[in-house]
């Protein structure tokens, strides 16, 4: 799936959404929650993916939020009509926090759902779940915008910049004075699914580097992503444990609810898990892996920031680039949102900025070089 740019929009326009639920009552709940702030409007909504469908062209959304369980078309079949039709519309998947409803919403993000929401329960007050909605949907919603006061200086000329200073005349990135990597580290949010989809199984069975995953996801959903991974990648993916061995062959994603890092233990490397205060409003944090890898590894890490809102990964990229380490950035173009590498490309901590699709094969010629 292609992704786009965060649309701008026209002065006085306002986010487009549109609500595809076989519930009324959601529907109307999460009609009053996102008309509560002026910059949405909700145009119309679709009783299941069917009706949704057909909907899409009078009532030309930016947004769908879109539930799962529906009768006539169901919530996957009506996503992967919208990727094949309608590739710029974001779409919101509204999940359950069951075992069912996230193997299914993981399912959905790796088949290009942008983001997703808990769906709350109809057994809840009325006020209580449209707190609850705002307090999720409305910044996901608005992070795939921007007002035209937020527009600054083009994105595409920082990728630019970026790519011109760290890549030597035949297209490589010039790595003569790096540190050979001794780990891969991955950090990314929003869309993080999908790119974790295109790069890992792009990583030889023989790939010489532990790798390390820091996804913002709650707890259950990243031991269903783990499980879809291992399921596609050559390496083996699973989701880290406290004290299990940091080794090559290996994918360690981080459990939800965790902070992941890194502590040397007789000798060998292991994963310690805390549950210690929320690092940019996340737990697992990107910042917490990065800092202690570079305590472990010093220079001797290849670290990728991919897409993601927020800035989580900014800090402890400046820690690893201090040490010398490898950053490599997600570009603006591939990315779902471009928060968290976008703030690592403007604070001049990225050795390069890639697109997507080129990202497995850089991260398998820098960690196999001689």
């Amino acid at each position: 799936m292609g992704t786009v740019n965060r649309r701008l929009l026209k002065q006085g326009e306002r986010i487009r959404v549109m609500i595809v639920d076989d519930s009324a009552v959601i529907r109307r709940l999460v009609t009053r929650a996102l008309e509560q702030d002026p910059m949405l409007q909700v145009v119309g909504s679709a009783p299941n993916g069917a009706i949704g469908l057909q909907r899409i062209p009078e009532l030309d959304p930016h947004v769908v939020t879109l539930d799962i369980e529906m009768p006539d078309m169901n919530g996957l079949e009506m996503l992967r009509i919208i990727r094949r039709d309608h590739p710029l519309l974001r779409v919101i998947m509204l999940s359950t926090l069951t075992e069912r409803g996230a193997a299914i919403t993981v399912e959905a993000l790796t088949l290009g759902a942008d983001d997703y929401v808990t769906k709350v329960s109809q057994g809840g007050s009325f006020a209580g779940s449209m707190s609850n909605l705002q307090e999720e949907m409305i910044p996901k919603i608005k992070q795939f915008f921007r007002s035209p006061e937020q527009n600054g200086p083009a994105q595409g000329e920082v990728s630019a910049y970026g790519l011109a200073k760290a890549f030597d005349s035949e297209g490589f990135l010039a790595l003569q004075n790096k540190t050979r990597p001794k780990v891969l580290l991955l950090g990314v949010s929003t869309g993080g699914p999908t790119a974790l989809s295109c790069i890992l199984p792009q990583l030889p069975a023989d790939f010489p580097l532990p790798v390390l995953v820091v996804q913002h996801m709650p707890p259950l959903f990243t031991r269903l992503l783990a499980e879809r991974l291992n399921s596609s990648c050559p390496l083996s993916v699973e989701e880290a444990s406290q004290g299990c061995r940091v080794e090559s062959g290996k994918v360690l994603i981080a459990p939800g609810d965790f902070h992941m890092m890194v502590a040397l233990n007789a000798g060998s490397v292991q994963v310690c898990l805390d549950q210690s205060p929320r690092q940019n409003f996340c737990r697992p944090a990107v910042d917490a892996l990065f800092v202690s890898a570079a305590q472990v590894y010093g220079g001797a890490v290849l670290a990728g920031v991919l897409t993601g809102m927020g800035q989580d990964g900014l800090r402890g990229a400046g820690v690893l680039k201090a040490r010398g380490a490898t950053i490599l950035a997600q570009d603006e173009a591939s990315s779902v949102v471009w928060g968290m590498p976008g703030a690592v490309v403007k604070a001049g901590f990225s050795d390069c900025v890639l697109p997507l699709n080129r990202v497995g094969a850089e991260i398998v010629r820098i960690s196999g070089r001689a």
